[in-house]
């Protein structure tokens, strides 16, 4: 069975070779098609039929060599065959009878089946629609509770409400209806969200506005308790150093930090603001609401910066200063903590736009106004508005620019009111010293300016060397460097010592000075008047130093820098002036006074023929008068002024002698009238050697003395007593003694003073034998005096 044919070649059956050919391919299992497409291709089918027959007659004739060889192996098959069919047909006929009892046992699992199919279908759809309920459900839902948080008011949750059914449920909501529904509505949701935030915003804005007066009041409250901890703290540190110079130096330091939350102080609600802010953010329209807030904002600012044309700017500045304080710290917050709803530019934009309005408003008010004092108050609460926003970064420097540009505009009428001020001072005051009944006057009026001469308190009641003006003027001039010293402080210059000294020397010299000259040439005061101002002029000008110190110490100045000599005001020297002048002035009317007296030598008897040592009558006026006005200006002037007025009033008196003697009244005199007013003038060199001792100048001038005052008088009588007269044109006797009298003078003296026998010496005529020398001498004196001329 398994013996393979072998092939016959070409010479055993006289093949051709296209046959063999064909022959192999079929035998070898190869596509024919090629051939056949190439036979009809060529158009010659017919030799490949007749050669395919061929081809199948000898395969016809090679299975029936092979059958002869195994005929009966194949008949063994046959009937295998014909017993497999048997089997076969019983095998079936088996399956028929198996298949009909099956069909009858699975026809009702059959329909069981179609039930359990049915069944698994309608789950499915129950399935589904519970799913598709449930979702509809949820939607509805998160519907009812966006409706519940709109109704409450409480738009930002109802906003993710919505998102959440935008995002997570509106496209699988099954329901078409349902859905084009939602999607209707979730528009018109976001818009009625828009608006009631919107609203509710701008209430806030109403609100805000409302109370940014309330913050600004409270911040500006917190600028003065600091300013007021700062100035304590300087306080404690000057006096520091002023224990320390002194040498005691066991002090502590202490350090006061107070950390205070502004935000916990400035309590203002801006959770309006972020909701709205934070709503608009999720609707996406964040931009839109950036613009409406500063929008809004902006026109707030506008109108905050309109003042009432019907209220004075005085009664109003501090709630309109108030107001835009509070307004720039709530949008400082709401730059720091609105998360980008305003940006820096836009708020300094407000700040610039602010700033520019109110300089330009502050001049114009300075420029109108006619008080220092409203001027002082309104830098005041400018300083503290400064003080107050610059702790928020705010650039504050024009503001300090408006003030130090109505720095001249204050001073100047601050010294006017100053001026109207010392000028009834000076008018009511009567010019008499202060009488001082008790401790408290003495501290309020001398201590408290530091113009007491001795340490020890004095005994009461006490006579101040000076009138009530000293003190008046003294707090005029105090409070005058309190308000200069204010208005400068806190403002673009940190050293107003010099500025301060500066409007200080020009209160003293232009205000002051100016009135107290006006009032010494006013020709309307007495003698006691003029010492009085006279002493006055040198007790304030003792007080400059005070007037230094109290300003640098007011200005946080060290005491020790105004304690060197070229930081003294120019003050001081002016008054200097002026005090001289109040001297001249006093010595004017002191020689008034005295020529009063003095015009009695009218009544003396220039041809007397008794000599009385008593003197002459108007000397005792003199020596009262004198007596009077010494112990006067003993009381109330400085040392230098008592020897000055003592001085004026003796030379005075010398020259009113030589004066009577000139007179055209006095045609002639003789020696008895001389020795008269030599006696007159012993009494006088007395009482001024006196007053020179018992006044301690002498202590102070010990080569000088008031006898010296009367030299020209006493050389003259000297001259007129001496025996030899004649030796007045002697230089050297006359440097030595009648160095002060003058060639004329004695010429027209001399020519008046006429001796005779009988009188002029006569009752001399029995001591002294020379009365005939001394007249001729004389007559050779002035003989040689009229050839002098």
């Amino acid at each position: 069975m398994n013996a393979k044919p072998k092939r016959r070649t070409v010479s055993e059956n006289g093949d051709t070779g296209e046959d063999l050919v064909l022959a192999t391919l079929i035998g070898n299992g190869e596509d024919l098609g090629p051939i056949v497409r190439h036979a009809f291709e060529m158009g010659r089918p017919e030799p490949l039929l007749f050669q395919l027959r061929n081809l199948v007659k000898k395969k016809e004739v090679e299975i029936e060599d092979l059958c002869r060889v195994h005929y009966e192996e194949f008949i063994l098959a046959v009937d295998e065959l014909r017993g497999v069919l048997v089997d076969a047909e019983e095998l079936k006929s088996e399956l028929s009878s198996d298949n009909f009892e099956l069909q009858e046992v699975g026809s009702a699992l059959l329909m069981k089946l179609e039930e359990l199919l049915e069944s698994y279908s309608i789950k499915k759809n129950v399935t589904e629609a519970i799913k598709m309920s449930k979702i509809c459900v949820q939607v509805l839902d998160l519907c009812v509770r966006c409706n519940n948080h709109i109704s409450e008011g409480q738009f930002y949750p109802a906003l993710k409400t919505v998102d959440l059914i935008e995002k997570n449920f509106l496209k699988n909501v099954p329901l078409k209806a349902l859905r084009l529904m939602i999607e209707t509505r979730i528009p018109v949701i976001k818009s009625h969200i828009e608006k009631k935030v919107c609203s509710r915003f701008n209430e806030w804005l109403v609100q805000v506005r409302s109370s940014a007066k309330d913050i600004g009041q409270t911040a500006v409250a917190r600028a003065v308790s600091s300013r007021q901890r700062d100035e304590d703290m300087l306080a404690r540190q000057r006096e520091a150093e002023d224990q320390s110079r002194s040498g005691l130096e066991d002090f502590a330091y202490t350090l006061d930090v107070e950390e205070i939350d502004e935000d916990s102080i400035l309590k203002f609600d801006l959770t309006p603001l972020y909701r709205a802010y934070h709503i608009h953010t999720c609707l996406g329209i964040q931009e839109q609401f950036r613009e409406y807030y500063y929008k809004n904002r902006l026109l707030q600012l506008n109108s905050d910066l309109q003042i009432s044309p019907t209220l004075p700017f005085l009664e109003s500045h501090q709630t309109f200063l108030a107001q835009i304080a509070g307004y720039f710290i709530v949008e400082d917050r709401v730059l720091r903590t609105a998360g980008g709803l305003l940006l820096p530019n836009q708020v300094e934009t407000m700040w610039e736009t602010a700033v520019s309005k109110m300089t330009a408003m502050i001049g114009d008010q300075f420029s109108h106004m006619d008080s220092a004092t409203n001027i002082l108050m309104i830098k005041d609460y400018v300083t503290l508005l400064v003080a107050t926003l610059r702790h928020y970064g705010y650039e504050v420097s024009p503001m300090l620019e408006v003030l130090d540009n109505g720095r001249e505009r204050f001073h100047t009428l601050l010294l006017d009111e100053c001026r109207q001020q010392i000028v009834d001072v000076l008018a009511n005051d009567t010019y008499e010293q202060m009488v001082l009944k008790k401790e408290s006057d003495y501290t309020t009026n001398v201590l408290s300016f530091h113009l007491q001469t001795s340490d020890i308190m004095p005994a009461f009641p006490y006579f101040a060397p000076f009138s009530s003006m000293v003190p008046d003027v003294c707090r005029i001039i105090r409070s005058f460097i309190k308000d200069c010293v204010s208005y400068l402080s806190h403002g673009i210059h940190m050293n107003i010592n010099d500025i301060v000294k500066k409007y200080l020397d020009k209160l003293l010299i232009d205000v002051f000075n100016e009135a107290i000259l006006k009032t010494i040439n006013s020709g309307t005061t007495g003698v006691s008047q003029a010492m009085q101002i006279a002493a006055n002029i040198a007790v304030l000008e003792k007080a400059c130093d005070y007037f230094l110190r109290h300003a640098a110490h007011l200005c946080g100045i060290p005491s020790r820098s105004v304690e060197r000599p070229q930081a003294s005001l120019m003050a001081k020297i002016v008054l200097k002036t002026s005090r001289d002048a109040a001297y001249l002035a006093l010595l004017s009317l002191v020689d008034t006074k005295l020529d009063e007296f003095m015009k009695l030598t009218e009544n003396i008897n220039w041809t007397t023929e008794e000599v009385s040592e008593n003197g002459n009558e108007y000397m005792n006026e003199v020596i009262n008068y004198l007596d009077t006005l010494m112990s006067t200006a003993q009381q109330i002037l400085p040392l230098d002024a008592l020897y000055k007025v003592g001085n004026g009033a003796l030379e005075h008196i010398s020259s009113s002698v030589v004066s009577a003697f000139l007179n055209d009244s006095v045609k002639r005199f003789n020696a008895n009238a001389v020795m008269m007013i030599n006696y007159d003038l012993k009494r006088l060199e007395s009482f001024a050697d006196e007053k020179y001792h018992t006044t301690g100048l002498s202590e102070i001038y010990k080569e000088g003395s008031f006898r010296g005052c009367l030299i020209e008088a006493r050389q003259l009588i000297n001259l007129l007593l001496s025996s030899q007269p004649e030796n007045f044109m002697n230089p050297v006797i006359r440097e030595r003694n009648y160095n002060t009298l003058d060639y004329k003078k004695v010429a027209s003296i001399c020519e008046k003073f006429k001796d005779s026998p009988d009188g002029l010496f006569g009752s001399l005529s029995s001591r002294n034998t020379k009365p005939s020398a001394r007249k001729k001498s004389m007559d050779v004196l002035k003989r040689r005096l009229k050839d002098f001329n």
